[in-house]
Order: C-alpha cells, then structure tokens, then sequence
C-alpha cells in the first residue's frame, strides 16, 4: 500500500508547527515531511519538536544537506531521533542547493563524492560501528556512537541526477524525489537506482519518496499553474482538484513506482492546516 504524507512547508512561521503537526496526528495523517531549506530552519530541531508534539505521526526530513554538516553529528542526532521515538523519523541527507552551500562556505568541489563518503559512515556509525575513513571529504578516528540506534535505521537520501541517482541504489535504503518528477520521470529514477542496486548487489527493500505538489481548494489551479510557471515545469509536475482528482494522481505515481507519495502545498497555500486535513481525511480514504 502507497503511504501517503504531507509537507510541512519551511515557510511557515516555526511558532505555528506545534498547532500543524498536532493536526495531522488528530487527522490520522501517516507522515508529516518537513525541510531542512536555507535560511528557513533546522530540520532536525523542529522534527524532534513534532515528534515530541504527537503520538503516532511518523516525521520525515527531506533532507539534510550533508555539506553543512559532519557526518558523526549528523549520526548522533539521527541516532537521538530514533532512541527518543523508535520507529517514528525517516532522515534523509543529500547535496543541498549549491547556491545555498557557496553561500555558507561548504561547497564541494565533488558533491557526488562527498555524499558516497558521508553515506558509508553515516550508515556505519548508526549500525554501532568504530569508524576511521580519511577520504576527500570525510575524516574520522576512532569514532563511536555511545548510543546508537538500538535498530539501525534506513539510509535516505534525495537526488535528482543520474549519478546520483545510481549512488542512492548503491549506497541508500532509499531515495527522495523533488516536486516536479513526473510519473515518467519516476519510472526513470527507479531504473537507475535499480542499476546502482544492482552494481551494488543489493536485493532488500528500497523506499521511492516522492514529493507531488498539489493545490485544491479555491484558486486551486491557478496556485499551481503560477507555481509551475515560477518554476519552469509543465503542467504534468503537479495535480489540482478536489480529493478524487489528487487520489487517481497518486495512484499514477504509485504506479510508476513511488513507494511514498507526500503531497507538497504549494508556497501560497492559504490554510496549510486544512491541507493536511484534506490528505488524511480526503484523500487517503480514497486509497484504500
């Protein structure tokens, strides 16, 4: 069955997440994403934040961006995640946007590179192990998470091209797709993440994450039609309509091989607590 999430957008004001999150878990919401955008906020502060706020709503981050953070930090508090609410997180890590990594002085000159090194330790160092890798981007001695996760969690991570869409099936237990990827699209992710697997040698269960902007409501269309322009995508990037018109989009990403489909509101959405109420209370019924 096809998990069905919804997008906490970075936008929203921090004060305003406790009153959200408490909304999708009251609405039987299956997963809450949030971002971890420059400048807007952290998203390892405010997963926690929701975590803590909810009772059975899983949280997801999508994602970290690894230039920004080392890598036994990065295992460290997603190994405090999983410790505090076992089961409840899914953290996925990745380039981030090279305009923000200059930016902030963490460009990398190889951002493949850098993201096949931190991968390696990171799932290393949650699996309990003592690390020492000197690589390109990636040093560590000796180090040891003293209190990893008592079950080692899946590895996500977010890509878009080829290369790394190959590394995701090489080196991930999953893979985050962007707003924007049409079914087509995810048909063509999946086959290269399948070669990466392959090459890998790897036959376990690989999560396709994938984010569908969608509008409904008044104005529904012309958000997302505005949206789509900004961005320069077609209007196959993202679905408007009532609960029935997003189910049967779903259904098509499903199809083409999205294992999770977490309907993103787009950037003007007027009420972004009916919108979660609308994915669980509409929209996932439809499901089945």
């Amino acid at each position: 069955m096809t998990v069905l999430g919804a997008v906490s957008l970075p936008q929203l004001p921090p004060e305003r997440l406790r009153d959200l999150a408490r909304v999708a878990d009251d609405a039987g919401l299956e997963e809450l994403w949030l971002w971890e955008d420059c400048f807007w906020g952290s998203g390892v502060a405010t997963a926690a934040a929701v975590l803590g706020w909810t009772g059975r709503l899983r949280v997801g981050v999508g994602l970290l961006p690894v230039p920004l953070r080392n890598v036994a930090l990065a295992a460290m508090e997603i190994a405090a995640l999983h410790r505090l609410f076992p089961g409840r997180a899914t953290i996925g890590v990745g380039h981030g946007v090279q305009d923000w990594m200059a930016q902030v002085g963490a460009k990398a000159d190889s951002p493949v590179t850098l993201l096949r090194e931190h991968l390696a330790a990171l799932r290393a160092l949650l699996a309990g192990e003592e690390v020492t890798v000197d690589g390109r981007y990636v040093h560590l001695d000796k180090v040891k998470l003293d209190w990893p996760p008592r079950t080692p969690p899946p590895i996500v991570a977010g890509a878009t091209g080829p290369r790394t869409l190959r590394l995701c099936g090489e080196a991930a237990d999953g893979t985050i797709l962007t707003a924007g990827t049409a079914p087509d699209d995810v048909r063509e992710a999946c086959r290269l993440v399948d070669e990466g697997r392959a090459a890998a040698g790897r036959t376990g269960p690989h999560q396709m994450i994938v984010y569908l902007l969608t509008a409904t409501g008044q104005g529904a269309e012309e958000r997302l039609a505005a949206q789509l322009r900004r961005e320069g995508r077609d209007r196959t990037a993202g679905i408007a309509g009532d609960a029935r018109t997003v189910a049967d989009a779903v259904r098509r990403w499903a199809d083409a091989g999205a294992t999770t489909v977490v309907l993103e509101p787009t950037g003007d959405e007027p009420d972004p607590e009916g919108f979660v109420r609308f994915a669980a209370g509409q929209v996932r019924p439809l499901l089945g």
